[in-house]
């Protein structure tokens, strides 16, 4: 048995010689990388040098930046800069420095709606100039620099119909700025109207404390709200309500595909994923004819 394992195990001298040579090989491939590291040395970058160069290319970026704010505004022609005082502009004078159409009839509306410029902080508030565009804007205001005047909001007593103003008429609501304006603008247009001041809760961001501030300067024309026919209406029509699901509005098209046209709120009690509160919601937006 012995001599079958030594002969199993032996080599011969030439292939001894390959294996040291196959093992130095292997040794020096392993050691090539710390023998090239322990060669060469790094080079230190100095990133001061560049700093200079970043600078100013910043510097020519702003400037750049701030003459093109506007190019949205216009292809060719670049605003004309000019002192200018924001109170009875002309209309074609907005333009000129720079204003769509759009925003320069915002704030001319603004003005008939009562609004003064008293500060250059009252142009800055207004929503449909952007930051950018203030920021261009500001040093040709004719007017001082102080916070933004706040006459412009109702006098206590007085209420604003929330059905019918515009923005600019919302702004002038105590404890309403351009933003939630928007927002109320925004969910108004989208449930047809509102038929109760309370629904301004839903609108986002007006929680309890922010309805009770302002909730005494709202009044609501449930007049103005703009109605659904329920026998007619397609389910892509029922999307505007933000009180449905997209399952409840299936429902509802198909008990009346199934059933036929419904009479009352009350025929709507008979689809059972419909509950009285959300019912109580929609009913005010629905005609039956």
């Amino acid at each position: 048995m012995r001599p079958q394992i030594r002969n199993y195990l032996s080599v011969t001298k030439k292939e001894w010689n390959g294996m040291v040579v196959l093992i130095i090989l292997i040794a020096m491939v392993l050691l090539a990388p710390y023998v090239f590291r322990a060669n060469r040395k790094d080079n230190t970058i100095n990133f001061k040098a560049f700093d200079k160069p970043i600078a100013d290319a910043d510097k020519t970026d702003d400037l750049i930046a701030d003459e093109n704010i506007f190019a949205g505004n216009r292809k060719t022609t670049p605003p004309a800069l000019f002192k200018f005082n924001p109170n009875n502009l002309s209309l074609n004078s907005w333009i000129k420095l720079g204003l769509t159409e759009h925003q320069a009839q915002v704030v001319k509306h603004y003005e008939e709606k009562g609004g003064r410029f008293f500060t250059k902080a009252d142009v800055q508030k207004m929503y449909s100039i952007s930051p950018a565009q203030y920021k261009v804007l500001e040093p040709y205001i004719n007017l001082p620099d102080g916070p933004a005047y706040h006459t412009n909001k109702v006098k206590p007593g007085e209420v604003v119909e929330i059905n019918t103003a515009d923005s600019a008429r919302l702004t002038m609501i105590r404890g309403i700025g351009p933003a939630f304006a928007r927002r109320i603008v925004h969910y108004r247009q989208r449930v047809g109207g509102f038929y109760s001041k309370e629904q301004l809760k839903e609108v986002y961001g007006i929680d309890e404390e922010k309805y009770n501030q302002i909730k005494e300067g709202v009044a609501v024309d449930g007049k103005q709200i703009v109605k659904v026919n329920i026998n007619k209406a397609t389910f892509n029509e029922l999307k505007r309500f933000p009180y449905l699901s997209y399952k409840q509005m299936d429902a509802i098209v198909a008990y009346r595909d199934e059933h036929g046209n419904y009479n009352t709120l009350t025929d709507l009690k008979n689809i059972a994923i419909l509950n009285d509160g959300i019912l109580r919601k929609i009913g005010p937006y629905l005609i039956f004819k």
